[in-house]
């Protein structure tokens, strides 16, 4: 690992002057957040990114705060681990989907120490991309390996030029809940939607994979209050029954009259460079009433356009086999 300084920021605002690069996308890499450090540290000892200083954010204080305030709506600062959203009673009475998928990640070790926004910014676990060997597309090189390669973890929707997978548990969960992320700079704050947050790799820089700009902080995720009548739940399939990535995963929002689909969220993770919305599955659920039939029509809608490539095709039926379960899961709740 690269020798780097280390700065231990008391506020926000020092925290931001230590990250200030003047925006500048070639100082992108120079000053990097340290928030959980799962990620990043391994990075750094994989000499992916080289940091000549770490911003750690540990001792800004309510960062790791989570909060359900007085109308319902969730509150959660980019610095609480994901064991804390794991264990919020709060989270897990009322929000679901975002309890289930935390629950999903890694090991309990992991979740101790790792972020809710280190969870969502966190960089593709393509063996490509994480060789130090290979130059891939992602690290400023002209090809993207696992096209011919092997894509066996890789995207099978909205690829090209790079076709990884986005990692994040978290993300889909909460853009099923409509969740937004408020970042702050040293030009103000701004929400963005979490579906927004991200970035495909033939939007903008094919070197990143949302609109984080040099100097950003994501300062927490906001998620507003559930609708009546709505149903959730995050259902991941993992290659390992130990801790695992998602090789597929499904975030189910419906919102329900009795049996009957009033408005429906649907969204997939790994299968594509963001958190993939399945916006036609969503129409065609919209008046319908629960069955199997309308199971496998949903299941069906949502895989189409898929794109596999030589060694990820079973990401199609397991896809359709997911959603279909998330649904019965759900009709019989």
């Amino acid at each position: 690992m690269k020798a780097f300084r280390l700065h231990n920021p008391k506020t926000m605002e020092q925290a931001l002057a230590l990250l200030d690069t003047g925006r500048d996308p070639k100082q992108r890499d120079k000053k990097k957040l340290l928030a959980g450090g799962q990620d990043l540290l391994t990075e750094m000892k994989e000499h992916l990114v080289e940091p000549e200083d770490l911003v750690n954010l540990k001792g800004v204080p309510d960062l790791d705060r989570i909060e359900i305030d007085s109308k319902g709506g969730l509150s959660i600062g980019a610095l609480a681990t994901i064991a804390a959203l794991e264990d919020h009673a709060g989270v897990r009475d009322r929000f679901t989907i975002v309890h289930e998928a935390a629950i999903s990640i890694a090991s309990p070790q992991i979740r101790s120490q790792g972020t809710v926004g280190g969870n969502l910014c966190q960089r593709p676990r393509c063996w490509y991309y994480r060789s130090e060997h290979a130059r891939c597309i992602k690290k400023g090189g002209s090809e993207c390996f696992s096209y011919q390669g092997l894509n066996k973890y890789n995207a099978i929707f909205g690829g090209g030029p790079s076709y990884i997978v986005h990692p994040s548990d978290l993300a889909p969960a909460l853009v099923a809940m409509s969740a937004r992320a408020e970042l702050r700079s040293g030009s103000g704050q701004r929400a963005v939607e979490l579906e927004k947050f991200f970035t495909l790799p033939s939007e903008g820089s094919v070197l990143r994979e949302n609109v984080l700009e040099p100097g950003d902080i994501v300062e927490r995720v906001t998620v507003p209050v559930p609708e009546s009548g709505m149903r959730g739940t995050y259902l991941k399939f993992k290659e390992r029954g130990s801790y695992d990535f998602a090789l597929v995963s499904v975030a189910l929002a419906l919102w329900l009259d009795g049996r009957t689909v009033r408005r429906a969220k649907l969204v997939l993770g790994g299968v594509a460079p963001i958190p993939w919305r399945c916006a036609s599955a969503e129409k065609l659920l919209a008046g319908r009433t629960l069955e199997p039939a309308t199971y496998d029509a949903a299941a069906a809608e949502a895989l189409k356009g898929a794109e596999p490539l030589a060694h990820n095709g079973y990401k199609v039926p397991l896809a359709k086999g997911l959603i279909v379960r998330a649904m019965q899961q759900l009709a019989s709740a």
